[in-house]
């Protein structure tokens, strides 16, 4: 993109102004173009996924690495089937479940899913997502589109369009602003290809819902080690990290958590605090922010709040760590790769 051409960021709040930011959107994704789109979970860089060129744009535009598959997003069952070889019993189960929303299903790639949507491997992973402005873009284009975060390789991802328009706003001709993600961390994603399937990324649905869903055992595969290409996004070992330090502790009151600071050589007032029990006064640190202590609140408001103390210009950035519970897993799976 030219540097003398601005960004188009267009707005979707009215049905009007819907169905042009729709048109606009598929008339320059079928030219090959990358679009920035909101999607339910955070923001993505949309391409056909069909199309290799236009899939090594989105890798070129992030900085992504080569061998970071990315998501095939889809409208509908049928276009999700044409995407992969085989639809087994625990894709309808899971479909039926949670689709259209914030679940990606792997299963073996079809013959015309490009080697560049999946790292060269031999699966490929599928969502159709819940925001209505992605799925009537993907209806209009009659593709399925390529989508991972719309932000540069490891850093924060969007849950709005001033977050995109910061990071990639002078690589882009499109934005299209559709208000704040309402689930506000990627989705969770579910290996098909082993048995028994395996939860290869947690998100907001998590363990126990899946399991329910499926009448039978689920695995936490995040930790097994495959050789070659990865089966998933979201499972480099660093991601979705702020510019400032980030660091994850528990305390109890003040007093601890000055006592952590002081052992880690860091005044307080370098400290950005993010608390949600164990809230501090504030007036010795750098700043403290309160996000609500409920694991979908909480999942919204974190990238945002991790973009702000970037904004603010934090050095460090300490989270109160989340709890140990099943809703809360995919919240504590991205703090983790934040603070690596």
């Amino acid at each position: 993109m030219s540097d003398s051409a601005p960004v188009e960021i267009l707005p979707t709040h009215t049905p009007e102004l819907f169905a042009t930011a729709v048109r606009r959107t598929a008339e320059l994704l079928r030219a090959g173009e990358v679009v920035a789109l909101p999607t339910e979970t955070v923001y993505g860089l949309a391409a056909n996924a069909l199309d290799p060129r236009a899939v090594a744009k989105i890798f070129s535009l992030k900085g992504r690495p080569a061998q970071n598959p990315v998501i095939v997003h889809v409208d509908g069952l049928e276009m999700g089937r044409r995407c992969v070889r085989e639809w087994p019993l625990t894709a309808e189960l899971l479909a039926g479940a949670f689709w259209p929303g914030p679940l990606t299903l792997v299963l073996p790639r079809a013959a015309g899913i490009p080697d560049s949507v999946t790292a060269g491997g031999d699966t490929v992973g599928v969502r159709w997502p819940q925001h209505p402005f992605m799925r009537e873009v993907i209806r209009a284009c009659g593709f399925p589109l390529a989508a991972p975060s719309a932000n540069l390789s490891n850093q924060i991802s969007p849950t709005n369009a001033e977050h995109v328009r910061k990071q990639l706003g002078d690589q882009l001709q499109l934005i299209v602003d559709g208000g704040d993600s309402n689930v506000g961390i990627e989705s969770t994603v579910v290996d098909l290809t082993t048995n028994p399937p395996r939860v290869l990324r947690p998100g907001m649905v998590h363990h126990e819902s899946l399991a329910a869903a499926l009448g039978g055992e689920i695995e936490d595969g995040r930790s097994v080690v495959r050789e070659g290409a990865l089966r998933s996004p979201g499972l480099l070992p660093k991601h979705y990290s702020p510019q400032a330090r980030l660091l994850v502790l528990a305390w109890r009151d003040e007093a601890e958590l000055k006592a952590q600071l002081a052992q880690l050589g860091l005044p307080p007032k370098h400290a950005w605090v993010l608390a949600h029990s164990h809230v501090p006064l504030g007036d010795d640190f750098g700043a403290v922010s309160v996000i609500p202590h409920d694991a979908e609140a909480y999942a919204r408001a974190l990238y945002g709040e991790l973009h702000r103390c970037d904004e603010q210009g934090a050095a460090c950035i300490v989270a109160e760590a989340p709890p140990d519970a099943p809703e809360w897993r995919g919240i504590a799976d991205r703090l983790r790769r934040a603070a690596t």
